[in-house]
């Protein structure tokens, strides 16, 4: 392919990618979550307790923010605290039984927004048609292999 036809698709296709995410996004019914709240659950979900700064580096903000986000999500209990494991001057965060329902429900909000728009606005053929794309996306990310 030449260089002008791959930049045109990358172009498209970061477009659409980051189109696709604001769509998954407005489907969550936990609306009144910050998008830094959002991946802060996502990160604690995926990688387990974490402290202020560890959540900071990630979400490349500073520890102050990172404070501001964290304890509004404890407030509302969706976090806890607990000692850490090995350096008694720090604390890690955790998701709470509440803060795994909310992870649970923004994710099946999403999923079923999806799926159903998958089957309403494609047909048979173009699903087939990005299920195969949906591999190759998956080959373009580093460490991203199987099912998701």
């Amino acid at each position: 392919m030449p260089e002008k036809n791959v930049e045109r698709l990358a172009t498209d296709l970061g477009a659409a990618v980051a189109q696709l995410m604001r769509h998954l996004r407005a489907a969550s019914p936990q609306g009144e979550l910050t998008p830094t709240q959002r991946a802060v659950l996502s990160r604690i979900h995926t990688g387990g307790p974490a402290t202020i700064a560890a959540l900071a580096r990630a979400e490349l903000v500073r520890p102050q923010s990172m404070r501001l986000t964290v304890g509004a999500l404890e407030e509302r209990g969706i976090l806890a605290r607990s000692p850490h494991p090995t350096d008694g001057r720090q604390v890690v965060f955790s998701l709470t039984e509440e803060g795994r329902r909310v992870v649970g429900a923004v994710r099946q909000a999403k999923h079923n927004w999806l799926a159903e728009a998958l089957a309403d606005r494609l047909t048979a053929e173009e699903r087939q048609t990005l299920e195969t794309a949906a591999g190759l996306i998956r080959r373009l990310v580093p460490g991203c292999t199987g099912s998701p």
